[in-house]
């Protein structure tokens, strides 16, 4: 119980430490930094802020951008999350937004540029920097870059400098002028990325010294801004998303095998430590928030009051298992504060697939323990700890030296919860017996069905 405490403590100064950010108020101008390689946990992050922006009507949304590329998949959801976000987005080029970093930036509404900065050379290659083979490459350039042209035209972009980014054979003219040749892939130097063509600039809002002098510019309040920083805790939620079935699976197997042993114990500590994770992880990637987790604890609540003072109601049960199901279903889900629920296989085929997954797995788990549970080595010593004797007078030793000893066929009376050890009450003795993975209330009728190694296995008359 110690060690659980103290993990619990551990887990709870690291949540509080997530907390401990500037706050962000109704105006406010939030600017988080994207720098070195672009990472999952680095779209954990922003995701995370982003929403949180959202939901407190934060005046823009400001990238403060140095990064010479990185995952291509991390800049796609990173793209998606940008795209649907109802607040102001913008891309301040600080100095470099190279690779992945120039598809991110056409994911947002405006972008300005540092005075000595550059914007471009999206080309895909592979994890270790190499390009890709010739086939590969035609394939990955032409998809991508009709996915970075939508999105660029959405912004009101010119849609040809975002295919130009990727595709090094897409020539690029405004009028008589060239911006880039055939065979190269488009870079622009944010003198050219803010040049005008027609009245309109190529591609940047403007060139701003720093994000204050941005915020001038852009029509914000400079002393609005609200600097986040990410906490580090992305890249362990990288991985509790991702193993979030099994987490799920050993919450739940903990569970059962704590309702059906006395006390509360080991397994009591795993499930809850397991659920806990769950939790903080998809909190820290922006998944779900507190009230997420108040509904999962409200419904084992009801659970619990069901078990311990109303047995046989039904009704305080069902409702608590579908609250915490529930629950955990939408701690899965990536909703936005300002975007509608919508019922759709893009939102909830994900999360519904790993709480499958963790709940197929459970049950056969959980029926092997029941099966197999009570002749476990383990479970006898759980049992042998957690159940205090009743006194020397009544609890009387199974030994051959009984002048009485128990018999396989002989009936009692539960004297305790048997979940599935307890005590019962045979020919006046009260000894310590077991059930085979069932839950019998204090006074159900018992009948002895084996002995094994000193220890009576009992079944309901």
């Amino acid at each position: 119980m110690r060690k659980f405490v103290s993990l619990l403590l551990l887990l709870v100064t690291l949540f509080s430490a997530q907390g401990a950010e500037p706050e962000i108020k109704p105006g406010s101008v939030v600017v988080i930094p994207l720098k070195n390689e672009v990472t999952q946990a680095q779209f954990y992050f922003l995701r995370r802020v982003l929403k949180e922006a959202e939901a407190k009507n934060a005046a823009a949304f400001i990238i403060d951008m140095d990064t010479p590329g990185g995952s291509l998949q991390a800049a796609i959801d990173m793209l998606g999350a940008l795209m649907k976000s109802t607040v102001p987005t913008i891309t301040y080029v600080n100095p470099n937004a190279g690779s992945a970093g120039a598809l991110i930036s056409l994911s947002t509404k405006r972008i300005y540029m540092a005075p000595v900065s550059a914007i471009g050379a999206a080309a895909p290659v592979m994890g270790g920097g190499q390009e890709l083979q010739e086939t590969m490459q035609s394939k990955v350039v032409s998809y991508f870059s009709g996915y970075f042209r939508s999105a660029a035209e959405h912004n009101g972009y010119n849609p040809a400098l975002a295919e130009a980014f990727v595709n090094k054979e897409k020539e690029v003219k405004i009028g008589d002028s060239v911006i880039n040749p055939k065979g190269t892939l488009l870079t622009l130097s944010a003198q050219e990325a803010v040049k005008e063509y027609d009245g309109k600039p190529l591609l940047a809002s403007g060139i701003a010294e720093d994000i204050n002098d941005l915020c001038v510019k852009a029509g914000l309040d400079p002393k609005a801004i609200v600097r986040m920083e990410p906490s580090g805790f992305e890249s362990l939620a990288q991985w509790i998303t991702a193993l979030a079935p099994l987490f799920l699976m050993a919450g739940m197997i903990g569970a059962y095998i704590e309702f059906k042993t006395p006390g509360f114990g080991v397994a009591g500590v795993i499930s809850a430590l397991c659920f806990l994770i769950f939790f903080t992880g998809h909190y820290v990637a922006g998944l779900t928030g507190f009230e997420v987790a108040a509904v999962f604890f409200l419904g084992l609540i009801l659970v619990l009051i069901e078990l311990l003072f109303f047995p046989g109601i039904v009704v305080l049960a069902a409702t608590g298992v579908g609250l915490m199901f529930g629950s955990l279903l939408f701690a899965m889900v990536d909703l936005y504060p300002d975007r509608p629920f919508e019922f759709s296989t893009d939102w909830l085929l994900g999360p519904m697939i790993n709480l499958g997954i963790a709940f197929l797995l459970s049950a056969f788990i959980i029926a092997l323990i029941a099966r197999f549970l009570p002749s476990l080595p383990i479970f006898r010593r759980i049992v042998l700890a957690q159940t205090a004797p009743l006194g020397p007078a009544l609890d009387r030793p199974l030994t051959d030296d009984c002048p009485a000893p128990l018999q396989v066929g002989e009936t009692g009376i539960a004297r305790s919860i048997l979940r599935p050890a307890g005590k019962a009450e045979f020919s006046g003795r009260i000894v310590d017996v077991t059930t085979e993975a069932e839950f019998l209330e204090i006074g159900t009728a018992v009948r002895i069905t084996r002995i094994t190694r000193g220890r009576l296995i009992v079944t309901e008359v």
